[in-house]
């Protein structure tokens, strides 16, 4: 067979047939001979889909023949980088072939030792002002990504997957691409964009799976272990996931997961909250003595006690506003408020599972207190809209209500700690003679989208979160 390749009968004859250089005569008794010849049909066959190959994936070539890992191929001749593929030869000859095995023989022989072993399953192509963490993918803006994971702590990053789905990662979220047709979403938020060519693409979570039938959706999976999925237009399928079909969802509407499930384990007696004392500071967390934290819905009843507290503002019409407020009170009996020089509020923001930050703005919020010590008495176990400390005029909250201090959250911003600072927050903790201070905090921005995003902050019923602490010195 090596005689044949190389020519000793008719020199260069293959390579010169993938060239295009013989004439039609040439050509012609090449074909006969490779019809009569079984092995000079092998050769052929061998050579020329060798040939196309190694060209379809000469963008891959360096890195392929630089791993270690990856079987030794023979090198095509640098004639060949610039040659376009003979086609029409290969398949006049090829097409005249009634031993068919011969093909698959070349398939299998060189394509796994050409192949890329992680073929492109998406390219990141948005990823400005993002911070990651924690990745085992590349990162940088048009990166190809083969299977990994992306963990996104800051910012909004875009994805277009190979099957043409795009996905927009809001942080702090962390995803697993399986395939061109596969997400898994960790944690955090995303949005999907799917095409009619990729119609079930499909965004998996600890909880559920969401089966494109050809829409633009939503997806979260809170760190408290729920997932919640909103189809903007189109619809999806929603199945288990043991791989039954729950139901279908339509534009408009949302589906929460809401499994209630508590892990079983050895768990160490809970201890009494105390006071911490370092440097001077001295750390009230809401968890400690009669400190407490609820957040209010408008126009709904909450269930108490809850790991997170939402708020959220809307420009919508008031049937259509689904806003929500939190109320803090902290333990001040053992401290001596006169004697407060500084004062700051830390809040630990986590991921609501409620709405897209892609579909929101920069948020601005504000923190109020309770100059009016009777409405330190809120219910934290059944605290309503009306019963909310301040309810009344949202403008002015009655006058029972001052702004102490404001603060904000980009849009995609991570879920680092925010500590708010002001003078006007420990001349306020000053002036209290009740030993409680209750603090209201108030999303100042607001929105026309109804599916925009809910913010949240951990509570102290947060399984692993610090609670709202007010430090003090």
């Amino acid at each position: 067979m090596n005689d044949l390749i190389s020519g000793s009968r008719h020199p260069d004859r293959i390579e010169r047939a993938l060239d295009g250089l013989l004439t039609e005569s040439e050509l012609a008794a090449l074909k006969a001979d490779v019809v009569r010849d079984p092995t000079l049909r092998s050769a052929y066959v061998d050579r020329a889909w060798l040939d196309a190959a190694l060209r379809a994936e000469r963008d891959h070539l360096p890195r392929l023949l630089a791993s270690p890992a990856t079987p030794a191929v023979p090198a095509a001749p640098a004639s060949h980088a610039a040659r376009p593929v003979r086609w029409p030869i290969f398949a006049a000859i090829a097409g005249t072939l009634a031993a068919s095995f011969v093909i698959a023989f070349a398939v299998s022989r060189w394509l796994p030792a050409i192949r890329p072993a992680d073929a492109p399953i998406a390219t990141l192509t948005s990823a400005a002002n993002t911070t990651w963490a924690g990745s085992t993918l590349p990162t940088a803006e048009d990166s190809a990504l083969g299977h990994g994971t992306l963990a996104l702590v800051q910012g909004i990053a875009t994805l277009r997957f190979a099957s043409g789905a795009m996905l927009t990662l809001e942080a702090p979220t962390k995803l697993e691409l399986v395939n061109a047709m596969h997400a898994r979403l960790i944690e955090g938020s995303l949005t999907a964009e799917v095409p009619a060519a990729a119609h079930g693409f499909t965004v998996e979570t600890a909880d559920l799976k969401v089966v494109d039938l050809g829409t633009r959706f939503g997806v979260t999976a809170s760190s408290t272990g729920h997932s919640h999925v909103f189809v903007f237009e189109g619809e999806v399928q929603l199945e288990h996931p043991s791989g039954d079909t729950l139901r279908r969802l339509t534009a408009g509407k949302a589906f929460h997961v809401s499994s209630g499930a508590v892990a079983a384990g050895n768990v160490e007696p809970a201890r009494p909250p105390t006071l911490e004392r370092i440097d001077g500071w001295t750390s009230i967390p809401t968890s400690f003595g009669r400190g407490k934290d609820a957040y209010a819905r408008r126009s709904a009843a909450n269930e108490h006690p809850q790991p997170l507290l939402l708020v959220k503002h809307s420009d919508l019409p008031l049937s259509f506003r689904n806003e929500r407020r939190a109320s803090l009170a902290f333990d001040l009996a053992n401290v001596d408020a006169r004697s407060i020089a500084e004062a700051e509020l830390v809040l630990d923001p986590e991921p609501s599972g409620l709405g897209f930050s892609a579909l929101a703005h920069d948020a601005r919020f504000a923190v109020y207190g309770a100059i009016d010590e009777a409405l330190d008495a809120w219910n934290e176990t059944a605290l309503t809209w009306e019963t909310t400390p301040g309810a009344g005029s949202d403008a002015t909250f009655g006058g029972q209500l001052r702004k102490l201090a404001e603060f904000s959250l980009p849009r995609g911003a991570s879920g680092d700690p925010l500590t708010v600072r002001s003078p006007e927050l420990a001349a306020f903790l000053r002036a209290d003679t009740n030993g409680l201070a209750t603090f209201l905090i108030v999303r100042e921005t607001g929105e026309t989208d109804p599916s925009g995003l809910v913010h949240a902050f951990a509570s102290k019923e947060h399984p692993t979160a610090r609670p709202p602490t007010l430090r003090i010195r």
